[in-house]
């Protein structure tokens, strides 16, 4: 194949393209950093660092974050400030934390809330949010004051609906609220869905006036013509969602330039921020990095922190991208180039990628055949640039035969600019940074602790929590569990606070209205779990459970199989289940000696194709077991949604086996070749 020569204009003469808006990451949608906030202080700040701190590897411009509305989005649920319409409470979940740890390594970051789902008291009995806009935009205000008001957080960015209708007389009332509350300078979003959205723009002036923003999802770095028309700047506000290995970095490095290439898109945000979440839930490593072992402090950084850098590193957002055919535009030889220049034209940066197809694919949509050839490339540097005498270059190289190690953002040289022109030698899989800006980095911290399996015996009292948290190694899939007090013998506790069915952002979440927090490992086979359980005297549960090779989380959770062990203790009675709805039973039974309506200590050993279950010491139950589920986690819940009560949760480590058999949830589906 004939090799490529080409020469590209970088010429600022003609004015300056659009606003650059920055590069983020999305943690949310639900609770993908999970697991972070319970890493140990020291691989928990490397962590952070690799994510937020300037100049060392991500250096992220934007942290986006779900505003919690204690249903499932995708991996476990995230905690709202108001459970009920009566009371508030800002000490819930972790994004507070995560805010402040990214405020406090870069008081630049912009800040970026959306709710994927609400407390069911919004929806009056129904599904929508939209059924008292002032009440909803009050509930929304409410959060953006407290995250001022608690934790000194200055929320920049506000969206509607994580990709679901977004009313826009409900936005008219959103901006109205929070202008009059003296948030004028929080900008909104719409829709965090797709580019429909610009037909209501395009049909209502007043509308299209209080929309700062136009986000839409996985947009395939293409935009209508109508979009781009609309003057409101264009984001991808949620992108990537790909398998953060190699071709995962060739999916990012090509969409941050090509989303304004193509699309004219000035932002992109990375669904996800980074997989802190069990492995065996659903959407594995679909992040930027990966730390999914607190207890060990073990964690990866994979590809996509240094295709960050390539951009991120050498930009601020406010940045403007010089015109297409003077700065931006697609390469001959396939592969793409953007070129940012600061406020007053003295910096330069140009982001130069080739990745192929076929290491380039991210898991939606369908990326069309394109071939990316070897090639000679010159750039021209004219109007303010016309001077520049050196330029900083950085490289990645994506390597992906056998024994072939990538390179991930390595400084090259200060390369002279001669006559006004720089040129380089391109090969396949590469991307390039070319910058007047000195201060780059490949940060980088010691290596991490060796990987660990999960820590048995495995005991949790909730006596070392701040009260509202949610504790840290348990992943509710539905439901939302706070840290209370209720004094006595067992002190601090773990609650289930849903009293009603949220506005769910999962639909088939419908299918099971009650609560399920998981715990330990998916390829859990034999394990003995206790806890002990009360369901609450006012607003509670008709029963509690506590189960075992469970199969099934996420939006699928209503379909989750393995040994289930139930109490309901006002009617003294009891059964064994292999389903989550507590229809497939297997025994069932009352006990007036056993069950009592106050503190019960439940106990369910399963081993080999044999359940055995106590409460407060007497046996309940011994029955055979199908031997499918093999293997799943551990987790307790209700069988409805109200307040219940869980204390001294107890894995027993002697008798725990493992299995590979049983199907993982790992997310494959839309993967496009």
């Amino acid at each position: 194949m004939a090799k490529v020569i080409s020469c590209y204009i970088v010429d600022d003469s003609n004015g300056l393209g659009r606003t650059f808006d920055g590069i983020g990451g999305l943690s949310g949608g639900s609770a993908t950093s999970k697991l972070l906030i319970g890493y140990p202080q020291q691989q928990q700040d490397e962590v952070l660092d690799y994510l937020f701190k300037p100049n060392f590897a991500a250096s992220l411009q934007i942290l986006k974050v779900e505003i919690g509305g204690d249903a499932q989005a995708s991996d476990a649920t995230e905690a709202s400030h108001m459970h009920v319409e009566w009371e508030e409470d800002y000490n819930r979940g972790y994004e507070w934390w995560l805010m402040k740890e990214a405020k406090l390594r870069n008081p630049n970051i912009k800040l970026y809330g959306l709710p994927w789902a609400f407390p069911g008291w919004l929806g009056n009995g129904t599904q929508s949010p939209y059924i008292d806009n002032q009440k909803l935009a009050n509930y929304i205000y409410k959060w953006i004051r407290g995250a001022e008001v608690y934790h000194n957080l200055h929320i920049d960015i506000i969206g509607i609906w994580n990709e679901r209708w977004c009313d826009a007389e409900y936005v008219k009332v959103l901006r109205k609220t929070l202008d009059q509350n003296g948030y004028s300078n929080v900008k909104i979003v719409a829709s965090d869905l797709d580019f429909g959205i610009v037909d209501f723009i395009k049909a209502d002036q007043e509308f299209a006036a209080v929309v700062d923003y136009i986000g839409a999802h996985y947009p395939g770095v293409v935009s209508p013509d109508d979009a781009k028309q609309t003057g409101i700047p264009l984001w991808s506000s949620e992108d990537f969602s790909t398998f953060n290995d190699d071709v995962g970095g060739g999916c990012w490095a090509r969409i941050l330039n090509q989303n304004y290439v193509q699309g004219l898109m000035t932002s992109t945000i990375s669904w996800n921020l980074i997989d802190s979440f069990f492995q065996g839930l659903p959407w594995d490593r679909t992040s930027l990095m990966t730390a999914r072992e607190p207890w060990s402090g073990n964690y990866n950084v994979e590809s996509p922190i240094w295709m960050s850098a390539h951009t991120t590193q050498f930009t601020e957002v406010g940045w403007s991208y010089l015109p297409h055919g003077h700065g931006v535009g697609m390469l001959k030889g396939g592969g793409s180039y953007v070129a940012l220049t600061n406020a007053d034209n003295t910096q330069l940066t140009v982001v130069i990628e080739t990745m192929s197809r076929e290491h380039s694919v991210c898991i939606r949509p369908f990326l069309p055949v394109y071939v990316v050839v070897p090639q000679n490339v010159t750039f021209q540097l004219a109007g303010s640039f016309a001077n520049v005498d050196f330029l900083n270059v950085w490289q990645s190289k994506l390597r992906f035969a056998a024994n072939e190690n990538s390179v991930y953002f390595k400084f090259l040289a200060l390369a002279p600019v001669v006559n006004g022109t720089i040129s380089l030698w391109l090969d396949v899989d590469e991307i390039y940074t070319l910058t007047t800006v000195n201060t780059g980095n490949h940060g980088k911290h010691p290596p991490p602790p060796e990987s660990a399996p999960f820590p048995l015996p495995f005991e949790e009292d909730f006596e070392n929590y701040p009260l509202s948290a949610e504790p840290y190694i348990l992943a509710p899939q539905q439901g939302s569990f706070d840290v209370v007090s209720v004094g006595g013998q067992h002190g601090q506790v773990m609650r289930q606070m849903v009293l009603q069915t949220p506005i769910v952002w999962c639909q088939e979440t419908l299918y099971f209205n009650a609560s399920l927090n998981l715990l330990g490992r998916f390829n859990w086979t034999d394990v003995k779990l206790t806890s002990d359980v009360q369901v609450g005297a006012v607003n509670g549960s008709n029963g509690v459970f506590i189960g075992i090779r469970i199969d099934n989380g996420g939006c699928s959770t209503y379909a989750a199989k393995g040994i289930f062990f139930f109490i309901v203790p006002n009617a003294q009675s009891f059964k064994v289940t292999t389903d989550i709805k507590g229809k497939n039973v297997l025994y069932q039974g009352k006990s007036v000696s056993a069950i009592t309506s106050d503190w019960n200590t439940l106990s369910l050993t399963v081993k080999g194709q044999n359940a055995v279950g106590w409460c407060n010491g007497v046996q309940l139950f011994n029955v055979s077991v199908p031997a499918s589920p093999a293997n799943g986690f551990v987790g307790v819940g209700t069988d409805t949604y109200g307040y219940a009560d869980f204390d001294n949760l107890y894995i027993d480590g002697s008798m725990i086996k493992e299995t590979n058999q049983g199907k993982p949830l790992y997310f494959t589906g839309e993967s496009f070749l």
